[in-house]
């Protein structure tokens, strides 16, 4: 019998939109966004995840940064301004029939990794002193 439309046969086609839309993103980013408030820390930002809604219209940019957590404002607020420049260059590389609207929204999850990581070192540690004393 074959799969039928939908099945778990793969990712669906939102997922690979989502994915090329990630990707094209991250090389704007890296390689031909100019705007100044986030250009110099753009090496510490990371695209986690895209979502776009079933109709194409909207896209949740989900990005996380190692930069210092004063910097994570001036880093929104330039993602969020540079959205229509982004979002025309994702028309010139993207064949869909209609590039989302961008949604930049702050991931904390590896920030909030590196902090768990580093209280179970400090225990780790601190066990091992006590465990010598």
């Amino acid at each position: 019998m074959p799969a039928k439309r939908g099945s778990n046969r793969g990712y669906a086609r939102s997922d690979r939109v989502s994915e090329q839309i990630r990707r094209e993103l991250a090389d704007l980013l890296r390689f031909h966004l100019k705007d100044l408030r986030i250009a110099p820390k753009l090496t510490l930002v990371t695209l986690t995840a895209v979502e776009v809604t079933a109709d194409y219209a909207h896209a949740k940019v989900f990005y996380t940064s190692l930069a210092d957590p004063e910097a994570n404002e001036m880093i929104a607020e330039g993602l969020q301004h540079s959205a229509s420049f982004l979002r025309r260059e994702l028309g010139r590389r993207v064949r869909i029939h209609h590039i989302p609207e961008l949604h930049f929204v702050f991931d904390p999850s590896v920030q909030e990794g590196t902090r768990i990581s580093k209280l179970i070192d400090e225990a780790v540690e601190s066990d091992k002193k006590q465990h010598d004393e």
